[in-house]
């Protein structure tokens, strides 16, 4: 049986449309990770702990994991509709694998399996392995009873930060959570209350909501700033659809980026060393709050990879503010377990608690931190091909990028993943196809906000044109 030709891993598990995952695709790819961990890990496991996201297919997809699983003569554990973070500390606490079924921030159209070992997320040679496990033969149906473990997986997660900030830390504080579609949009209220924070709940939704947090030019951003002078609030936080990336504008009205997040979050913590994607800003390692930082190239499997082999209370994280704990951490309860997968919750309570640590505002904390201005977007619905054909001619052809950065001109290039143009005036341009959908990425840096907002536009444009001609 051959399986959907959309299907394939990007930056963090398999995505694809949802109708080529639905049905033997997900019986498919689960029975092929069974395998694999069978025959590359010792420790055999007895139990595959399943959650979901909130879009239309996503419940149909995990029963569909769960007959594979069933198949296998092991036992599926629904844990319902909680965030990813969530599902993968509750499933490792446990000596289990599990399994996410969330595209996360792509459309409503599309769909996606995140695998985890028992120890953590998979690596890239686990994906070659699952690959290689595909054998192509059906998975037969079976009645598959489902116990559940959503009010565990969910009270697991809040213990692990019910004691990150001091008891009542964000007593007296308004907070905006903008709701929509997220599962974590509960977590995120209730755990914010547990400090103390008056929350107002804006934005949900029962139609699933495409939320990139690193986009936030989307039109689904424009009602957030009316809200927070509408209600008083001192920011309005957020996560995506599984909830392991952050969304924050401060009560001035200005986004706050992922990296921004990760980067309180790991200076909240005492990191000593950070991994970081080449997507962060590349002022990070000016600052001097860390003993060293790590570049990679996007995507949680290559930061993970990093971490494993870093030593000292080494934190990651990823522009789109995704946040992984790694060995010898601590926060103000205490020791912090690993947990190596992209959380959103973290850094919005380290940005709260930098708040507090410093007696500021959030927006005066990041102020004080001098990074130069970055903005992030995308184009939505270009074809793979097209965005690869763009970068490629980009990466080969020095003269068409002389060309076409024109008055700009080009100091210096790095091509650790896609392509990086520093401008003769010190700004910096990154063009990326993305490795989850049909989307070409630009990030940008510049001296100031209304530059990174010109030079944004400009990438955008540029490769509008670049890529419709292909």
């Amino acid at each position: 049986m051959v399986l959907g030709s959309s299907l394939k891993f990007g930056t963090s598990g398999l995505r694809g449309l949802a109708d080529e995952l639905e049905g033997q695709a997900a019986r498919q790819y689960t029975a092929a990770f069974l395998r694999h961990l069978a025959s590359a890990y010792p420790a055999s496991i007895s139990r595959v702990y399943l959650a979901h996201d909130l879009r239309p297919s996503s419940r149909s997809v995990l029963e569909d994991c769960a007959v594979a699983i069933a198949n296998a003569g092991l036992e599926a554990i629904d844990c319902g509709a909680v965030p990813t973070p969530a599902l993968a500390l509750h499933a490792m606490a446990n000596g289990g694998a599990a399994i996410m079924v969330t595209g996360s921030h792509i459309p409503a159209d599309r769909n996606g399996l995140k695998f985890y070992r028992p120890d953590g997320e998979i690596s890239k040679r686990d994906e070659r392995g699952i690959l290689d496990a595909l054998d192509g033969q059906s998975v037969p149906d079976l009645d598959v009873t489902l116990p559940k473990e959503f009010e565990q997986a969910t009270a697991r997660y809040f213990e692990r930060y019910s004691s990150l900030l001091p008891d009542a830390a964000l007593l007296g504080r308004r907070i905006g959570v903008f709701e929509h579609s997220t599962v974590a949009r509960d977590l995120i209220g209730r755990i914010l209350g547990h400090y103390g924070a008056e929350v107002v709940g804006l934005g949900r939704t029962d139609k699933f909501v495409p939320v990139d947090t690193e986009a936030f030019g989307d039109p689904v951003f424009a009602s957030v700033p009316g809200w927070i002078a509408e209600h008083d609030l001192e920011a309005v936080v957020s996560a995506d659809g599984d909830g392991d990336r952050p969304f924050m504008m401060d009560g001035l009205g200005q986004f706050i980026r992922g990296d921004v997040l990760g980067l309180l979050a790991a200076r909240h913590l005492h990191a000593d060393l950070v991994v970081t994607p080449v997507t962060s800003n590349s002022g990070i390692e000016h600052l001097g709050l860390f003993a060293d930082v790590r570049r990679t190239r996007v995507g949680s499997p290559f930061v993970i990879e990093a971490m494993d082999e870093a030593s000292g209370a080494v934190i990651g994280f990823e522009a789109n503010g995704g946040t992984f704990v790694g060995r010898g951490v601590s926060s103000y309860g205490g020791p912090l377990d690993s947990l190596a997968t992209r959380d959103a919750i973290l850094p919005i309570l380290c940005a709260f608690g930098e708040s507090l640590r410093t007696g500021t505002t959030i927006s005066q904390v990041i102020s004080k931190l001098n990074l130069s201005h970055a903005l992030a977007g995308r184009l939505q619905d270009v074809p793979a091909e097209h965005s690869a054909a763009f970068v490629e001619r980009l990466r080969a052809d020095q003269d068409y990028a002389v060309g076409l950065f024109g008055g700009l001109g080009i100091s210096r290039r790095a091509d650790i993943d896609g392509l990086q143009f520093w401008t003769e005036a010190g700004d910096m341009v990154h063009f990326r196809a993305s490795g989850n959908a049909p989307e070409l990425r630009c990030y940008v840096e510049a001296s100031s906000p209304k530059k990174a907002r010109e030079l944004l536009d400009w990438g955008l444009a540029v490769a509008a044109q670049e890529t419709t001609v292909q």
